[in-house]
C-alpha cells in the first residue's frame, strides 16, 4: 500500500489551554487559530493540533518525537528562552546519549512529554 503522506498531525489537549497555546508560541511553533477550542501549531512542513480539552489519562501518556537537525544547537536555544522561569509546570530534561542518537525531553505545562532527538548518521 502506497500512502503518498504529506503529513501527520497528531492531536493534543491542554490543562489550560491559553497558557499551553502561549507556551508553544513560546517553543517557536507557529499558531492559527481555527476556533475557540482549537490551533494548530506548525514548524516547517510539521504541525500538530491543540484542543481546549484534557482528560489526564490521555495527557499523562502523551509522547510525541520530533527529529531535529542537531539536539545540541536545539538544547542551547531550547534553555535560552527561560522556559522553566515562565511557566511553572515545565520540565527540561538534558540531552541523553543512546544507542541510535540523543535526544532531549521537554514536559509542556499539561504535561505532555515531547522527546527532541537525533539520529545517529
Amino acid at each position: 500500500m502506497n500512502h503518498n503522506a504529506k503529513s501527520i498531525r497528531p492531536f493534543i489537549g491542554a490543562k489550560n489551554f491559553e497558557v499551553s497555546r502561549s507556551f508553544y508560541s513560546d517553543l517557536g511553533f507557529e499558531e492559527s487559530v481555527l476556533s475557540p477550542d482549537m490551533s494548530v501549531f506548525k514548524t516547517g512542513t510539521m504541525a500538530f493540533y491543540l484542543q481546549n480539552a484534557y482528560v489526564k489519562d490521555w495527557i499523562d501518556n502523551t509522547m510525541i518525537f520530533m527529529e531535529v537537525e542537531n539536539v545540541s544547537n536545539f538544547w542551547n536555544e531550547l534553555t535560552a528562552l527561560n522556559l522553566t522561569e515562565k511557566y511553572e509546570s515545565i520540565k527540561l530534561v538534558p540531552i541523553r546519549n543512546l544507542d541510535w542518537g540523543k535526544e532531549c525531553f521537554v514536559h509542556d505545562p499539561s504535561g505532555i512529554l515531547w522527546h527532541f532527538g537525533e539520529f545517529n548518521k
